[in-house]
């Protein structure tokens, strides 16, 4: 699913997720005076960035399944150490991190509980477990699966993806052994200069709505984008997104 070049995947979520990584990580509150934090599912890099500018590359370790991902990452950030590895399979000793963070990426897994679980078990006792994601009916992917939908009702978009509806993380958490469990909602609001510039990356064969676009024929491709140009205006327009957060300490 993300087994796509890198910049193709800047230029669709990498242009929301760059705003997102400031505020989740002032919600996870995870920085220490001394110790790593983990980024899980780091991709590119957008929270890696966030989390060298904060507490320098000599203290982050970031982690992704993707191998385009993770050689971008290691070019970007030189000082990280990124490994290549899923969620539910981290190769590291329990108690290793002071934090772990995933941005975008519990609704990604094959098994979010037992991701998050993971995340719990590299983390020391009381040390900081924390994730985002988006909410499918608020994000900046919802128009795009709103014309899908209108064109063909059959088309289920991401709505139905574990943690992206309100308090679906925060039952993830919980199960999966994670204490005081806090959650709050996320607002970003990135501004596109014209249609082509939010449609373009949608063509690029990244994540799901890269894979649903490509398996259209060129008809069907066209009435997609004409009613998204109606539902979105020529521009500039802005897409007001929320993503979905919860807080919580290992064990």
């Amino acid at each position: 699913m993300f087994e796509v070049a890198p910049d193709a995947y800047d230029r669709l979520m990498g242009r929301y997720s760059k705003y997102l990584a400031p505020d989740f990580a002032d919600f996870a509150d995870f920085a220490g005076p001394s110790g790593t934090v983990l980024d899980v599912g780091c991709g590119p890099g957008a929270l890696t960035a966030e989390l060298v500018a904060r507490i320098g590359a000599e203290r982050v370790v970031a982690a992704d399944p993707s191998e385009p991902f993770v050689v971008a990452a290691r070019e970007r950030f030189p000082g990280v150490s990124v490994h290549l590895a899923p969620a539910e399979s981290l190769p590291f000793e329990d108690g290793a991190f002071d934090a772990a963070l995933a941005q975008l990426v519990v609704h990604f897994m094959s098994d979010p509980v037992g991701g998050v679980r993971e995340m719990a078990r590299v983390t020391r006792a009381d040390g900081v477990v924390a994730a985002c994601v988006w909410d499918m009916g608020q994000a900046p992917l919802t128009p795009f699966w709103r014309a899908a939908r209108e064109l063909n009702p059959d088309v289920q978009g991401e709505g139905r993806r574990p943690g992206t509806r309100e308090g679906e993380l925060e039952e993830i958490f919980r199960a999966a052994g994670v204490r005081d469990v806090s959650s709050t909602a996320l607002a970003v609001r990135v501004e596109h200069d014209t249609f082509d510039d939010w449609w373009e990356p949608f063509t690029l064969g990244v994540g799901p709505v890269g894979a649903h676009y490509a398996q259209l024929d060129d008809d069907a491709r066209e009435s997609l984008r004409r009613r998204c140009n109606e539902l979105l205006g020529d521009g500039p327009f802005a897409i007001p997104s929320r993503a979905w957060a919860a807080r919580g300490s290992a064990s």
